[in-house]
């Protein structure tokens, strides 16, 4: 029995937690955009658009400082998964947050239904994220209503995927989509448009693993994204309005909406009482028990 809740339980809340901090977030770890965004990898005709470059190297240096934020998501992957993420994230010194991840349709999304819950509340900590499950989810695990994933243990995993959702998940602000750019060189202004009431300039462009070097290939490409064209809306102080993402997988089409606000918003993530939490590098010491 202990056997199956890893297979149909445990793994899948790690999926889906892992997807939805990188879709709702969409961050990135530190490196300078600005050298690699005029010469574009990998032989393919970008798009160069000077201006447009200047003006998302000020969102990136606004958004840093700004050090927080609250976010509002949507996010589809293919027949796999659908879910709404809204919340708080803080960037400032350690990256914090807390989030409220729903599931709306997909194969996990039935998995997690079967399994009692439909929601769950995530806490991102310096040390670790820590996810909520439901009444029937936590009796499988002796009562305890959260599962602690601690950052050194996910990027031991085997196969290079718990490194990079380490580095994502330890770095919150909504910089990944904005490097993506500046990375690739393939930016155009749209023109200004009316978001939420406020006035913003879209921004889009198309990135490939192909057009980037470094870092940011390595995480397209271990996620497993082969195509994804980028599209921000940036209001008078530099700072994104929304961001929409789309493109392809390996296993499907990927799709992504989010709304941020409140800059400079106090974020505090309080670590989960230790009596009702299950660790999960001990979960997997007893898988196969």
């Amino acid at each position: 029995m202990r056997h199956g809740i890893f297979r149909r339980g445990i793994l899948p809340v790690a999926a889906a937690v892992a997807l939805s901090a990188l879709t709702a977030c969409s961050h990135s770890g530190d490196g300078d955009s600005s050298q690699r965004s005029a010469e574009p990898s990998g032989g393919r005709a970008a798009h160069v658009d000077p201006r447009s470059l200047a003006a998302l190297r000020a969102v990136e240096k606004a958004t840093s400082k700004a050090g927080s934020a609250r976010v509002e998501a949507t996010t589809s992957m293919g027949g796999m998964l659908a879910l709404e993420t809204g919340g708080l994230l803080g960037w400032a010194r350690d990256s914090v947050g807390t989030l409220r991840i729903t599931y709306t349709g997909g194969q996990l999304a039935e998995t997690m239904r079967a399994l009692g819950t439909t929601s769950m509340e995530a806490r991102l900590l310096p040390d670790a994220y820590y996810a909520k499950v439901g009444d029937a989810f936590a009796r499988r695990l002796h009562g305890r209503h959260w599962i602690r994933y601690a950052y050194d243990d996910l990027a031991a995993l085997p196969g290079g995927s718990g490194a990079y959702l380490t580095d994502q998940l330890r770095n919150t602000a909504p910089l990944q989509p904005v490097r993506l750019l500046l990375a690739s060189g393939d930016v155009r202004r749209v023109g200004e448009e009316t978001v939420r009431g406020r006035r913003t300039t879209h921004y889009s462009g198309t990135v490939t693993p192909a057009s980037l070097t470094g870092a940011l290939k390595e995480q397209l490409e271990q996620a497993g994204v082969t195509k994804e064209t980028v599209d921000l809306w940036v209001d008078d102080d530099d700072l994104l309005v929304k961001k929409t993402e789309r493109g392809e997988l390996s296993s499907g089409r990927m799709s992504s909406t989010a709304y941020y606000r409140d800059y400079g918003v106090k974020v505090t993530a309080p670590r989960p009482p230790q009596p009702d939490t299950a660790d999960f590098e001990d979960l997997l010491g007893t898988r196969g028990s």
